[in-house]
Protein backbone atom coordinates (compact mmCIF):
# COMPACT_ATOMS: atom_id res chain seq x y z
CA UNK A 1 0.00 0.00 0.00
CA UNK A 2 2.81 2.26 0.68
CA UNK A 3 3.93 1.98 -2.90
CA UNK A 4 0.52 2.79 -4.22
CA UNK A 5 0.40 5.94 -2.15
CA UNK A 6 3.87 6.97 -3.29
CA UNK A 7 2.97 6.19 -6.90
CA UNK A 8 -0.25 8.19 -6.56
CA UNK A 9 1.66 11.10 -5.06
CA UNK A 10 4.17 11.00 -7.90
CA UNK A 11 1.39 10.83 -10.48
CA UNK A 12 -0.38 13.72 -8.81
CA UNK A 13 2.82 15.74 -8.78
CA UNK A 14 3.44 15.02 -12.46
CA UNK A 15 -0.14 15.97 -13.30
CA UNK A 16 0.28 19.15 -11.32
CA UNK A 17 3.52 19.90 -13.22
CA UNK A 18 1.77 19.23 -16.54
CA UNK A 19 -0.99 21.66 -15.59
CA UNK A 20 1.58 24.31 -14.72
CA UNK A 21 3.41 23.71 -18.01
CA UNK A 22 0.16 24.03 -19.98
CA UNK A 23 -0.79 27.14 -18.03
CA UNK A 24 2.68 28.60 -18.57
CA UNK A 25 2.50 27.79 -22.29
CA UNK A 26 -0.89 29.47 -22.55
CA UNK A 27 0.39 32.53 -20.75
CA UNK A 28 3.39 32.73 -23.06
CA UNK A 29 1.15 32.40 -26.13
CA UNK A 30 -1.17 35.13 -24.86
CA UNK A 31 1.77 37.33 -23.95
CA UNK A 32 3.43 36.64 -27.29
CA UNK A 33 0.25 37.66 -29.09
CA UNK A 34 0.00 40.87 -27.12
CA UNK A 35 3.64 41.86 -26.95
CA UNK A 36 4.83 43.83 -29.97
CA UNK A 37 7.22 41.94 -32.15
CA UNK A 38 10.28 43.97 -32.94
CA UNK A 39 11.50 44.10 -36.52
CA UNK A 40 14.94 45.11 -37.57
CA UNK A 41 15.44 48.17 -39.74
CA UNK A 42 18.15 48.68 -42.30
CA UNK A 43 20.35 50.23 -39.63
CA UNK A 44 20.00 47.18 -37.37
CA UNK A 45 17.67 48.92 -34.89
CA UNK A 46 14.52 47.17 -33.75
CA UNK A 47 11.13 48.82 -34.24
CA UNK A 48 7.82 47.79 -32.73
CA UNK A 49 4.53 47.95 -34.68
CA UNK A 50 3.45 50.98 -32.64
CA UNK A 51 6.60 52.83 -33.72
CA UNK A 52 5.82 51.94 -37.34
CA UNK A 53 2.27 53.27 -36.89
CA UNK A 54 3.63 56.50 -35.43
CA UNK A 55 6.00 56.83 -38.39
CA UNK A 56 3.17 56.26 -40.87
CA UNK A 57 1.00 58.84 -39.09
CA UNK A 58 3.89 61.31 -39.34
CA UNK A 59 4.19 60.68 -43.08
CA UNK A 60 0.44 61.08 -43.57
CA UNK A 61 0.45 64.25 -41.46
CA UNK A 62 3.24 65.63 -43.63
CA UNK A 63 1.22 65.04 -46.78
CA UNK A 64 -2.11 66.46 -45.56
CA UNK A 65 -2.08 70.28 -45.48
CA UNK A 66 -3.15 71.74 -42.17
CA UNK A 67 -4.57 74.97 -43.57
CA UNK A 68 -2.39 77.18 -41.39
CA UNK A 69 -0.95 79.02 -44.40
CA UNK A 70 -4.38 79.60 -45.87
CA UNK A 71 -5.69 80.89 -42.54
CA UNK A 72 -2.73 83.24 -42.19
CA UNK A 73 -3.24 84.47 -45.76
CA UNK A 74 -6.91 85.17 -45.06
CA UNK A 75 -6.09 87.16 -41.91
CA UNK A 76 -3.35 89.10 -43.74
CA UNK A 77 -5.77 89.97 -46.56
CA UNK A 78 -8.32 91.31 -44.07
CA UNK A 79 -5.62 93.32 -42.27
CA UNK A 80 -4.36 94.78 -45.56
CA UNK A 81 -7.94 95.72 -46.43
CA UNK A 82 -8.30 97.60 -43.14
CA UNK A 83 -4.98 99.37 -43.71
CA UNK A 84 -6.15 100.44 -47.17
CA UNK A 85 -9.21 102.09 -45.63
CA UNK A 86 -7.22 104.02 -43.04
CA UNK A 87 -4.29 104.89 -45.30
CA UNK A 88 -1.77 103.28 -42.98
CA UNK A 89 1.44 104.65 -41.55
CA UNK A 90 3.32 104.37 -44.86
CA UNK A 91 0.63 106.37 -46.68
CA UNK A 92 0.69 109.07 -44.00
CA UNK A 93 4.48 109.37 -44.09
CA UNK A 94 4.53 109.39 -47.91
CA UNK A 95 1.83 112.08 -47.95
CA UNK A 96 3.74 114.24 -45.45
CA UNK A 97 6.93 113.82 -47.47
CA UNK A 98 5.14 114.85 -50.66
CA UNK A 99 3.73 117.88 -48.87
CA UNK A 100 7.24 118.91 -47.77
CA UNK A 101 8.58 118.43 -51.30
CA UNK A 102 5.69 120.54 -52.62
CA UNK A 103 6.53 123.33 -50.19
CA UNK A 104 10.17 123.28 -51.24
CA UNK A 105 9.33 123.34 -54.97
CA UNK A 106 6.76 126.09 -54.81
CA UNK A 107 8.10 129.58 -54.92
CA UNK A 108 6.63 132.24 -52.70
CA UNK A 109 5.34 134.14 -55.71
CA UNK A 110 3.33 131.18 -57.12
CA UNK A 111 -0.40 131.45 -57.48
CA UNK A 112 -2.72 130.02 -54.84
CA UNK A 113 -3.95 127.28 -57.22
CA UNK A 114 -0.37 126.15 -57.86
CA UNK A 115 0.44 126.17 -54.16
CA UNK A 116 -2.68 124.13 -53.36
CA UNK A 117 -1.85 121.59 -56.04
CA UNK A 118 1.84 121.23 -55.17
CA UNK A 119 1.52 121.28 -51.40
CA UNK A 120 -1.80 119.55 -50.70
CA UNK A 121 -2.99 117.93 -53.94
CA UNK A 122 0.11 115.85 -54.56
CA UNK A 123 0.18 114.75 -50.90
CA UNK A 124 -3.48 113.71 -51.16
CA UNK A 125 -2.80 111.75 -54.34
CA UNK A 126 0.21 110.02 -52.77
CA UNK A 127 -1.88 108.94 -49.79
CA UNK A 128 -4.57 107.65 -52.15
CA UNK A 129 -1.96 105.78 -54.18
CA UNK A 130 -0.59 103.96 -51.14
CA UNK A 131 -4.12 103.13 -49.97
CA UNK A 132 -4.83 101.70 -53.42
CA UNK A 133 -1.68 99.57 -53.29
CA UNK A 134 -2.69 98.13 -49.92
CA UNK A 135 -6.21 97.47 -51.23
CA UNK A 136 -4.83 95.72 -54.30
CA UNK A 137 -2.53 93.59 -52.13
CA UNK A 138 -5.50 92.66 -49.90
CA UNK A 139 -7.59 91.74 -52.92
CA UNK A 140 -4.89 89.59 -54.53
CA UNK A 141 -4.08 87.80 -51.26
CA UNK A 142 -7.73 87.04 -50.54
CA UNK A 143 -8.34 85.72 -54.07
CA UNK A 144 -5.28 83.46 -53.81
CA UNK A 145 -6.59 82.06 -50.50
CA UNK A 146 -10.04 81.45 -51.98
CA UNK A 147 -8.69 79.78 -55.13
CA UNK A 148 -6.04 77.68 -53.35
CA UNK A 149 -8.26 74.64 -52.55
CA UNK A 150 -8.82 74.07 -56.28
CA UNK A 151 -5.09 73.32 -56.61
CA UNK A 152 -4.65 71.52 -53.28
CA UNK A 153 -5.48 68.05 -52.00
CA UNK A 154 -8.73 66.79 -53.53
CA UNK A 155 -11.50 66.03 -51.08
CA UNK A 156 -10.09 68.28 -48.38
CA UNK A 157 -12.48 71.20 -47.88
CA UNK A 158 -11.30 74.58 -46.72
CA UNK A 159 -12.26 75.56 -43.18
CA UNK A 160 -15.33 77.83 -43.10
CA UNK A 161 -13.61 80.51 -41.03
CA UNK A 162 -10.81 80.77 -43.59
CA UNK A 163 -13.32 81.34 -46.39
CA UNK A 164 -15.19 83.92 -44.28
CA UNK A 165 -12.08 85.91 -43.41
CA UNK A 166 -10.86 85.71 -47.03
CA UNK A 167 -14.21 87.04 -48.27
CA UNK A 168 -13.90 89.86 -45.72
CA UNK A 169 -10.47 90.60 -47.23
CA UNK A 170 -12.01 90.69 -50.71
CA UNK A 171 -14.75 93.06 -49.54
CA UNK A 172 -12.35 95.38 -47.74
CA UNK A 173 -9.96 95.29 -50.70
CA UNK A 174 -12.70 96.24 -53.17
CA UNK A 175 -13.98 99.06 -50.95
CA UNK A 176 -10.43 100.32 -50.33
CA UNK A 177 -9.58 100.19 -54.03
CA UNK A 178 -12.77 102.05 -54.94
CA UNK A 179 -12.10 104.76 -52.35
CA UNK A 180 -8.48 105.08 -53.49
CA UNK A 181 -9.52 105.56 -57.10
CA UNK A 182 -12.13 108.14 -56.08
CA UNK A 183 -9.58 110.06 -53.95
CA UNK A 184 -6.88 109.93 -56.60
CA UNK A 185 -9.22 111.16 -59.34
CA UNK A 186 -10.48 113.98 -57.05
CA UNK A 187 -14.05 112.68 -57.32
CA UNK A 188 -14.09 112.25 -53.54
CA UNK A 189 -12.89 115.17 -51.40
CA UNK A 190 -11.11 116.95 -54.22
CA UNK A 191 -9.11 120.14 -53.74
CA UNK A 192 -11.14 123.29 -53.29
CA UNK A 193 -11.02 125.77 -56.15
CA UNK A 194 -8.70 128.72 -55.62
CA UNK A 195 -10.93 131.23 -57.36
Amino acid sequence: MATKTAEGAEAGTEAHKDDETVAAGTTEEETGARAPVAEETDGGEARTPSEKDDELEGVVADRVPSGVGQGAGAVVSAALGLVSLSGGWIGTVAGAREQLVGQLRTSTGASVATQLKEVYGDAWHTTALWAGLFALAALVTAVVVLVRPAFGAPGRPQAPWIRSVAWAGVSLGVIGLLLAVLKYSDALLGLPSAG
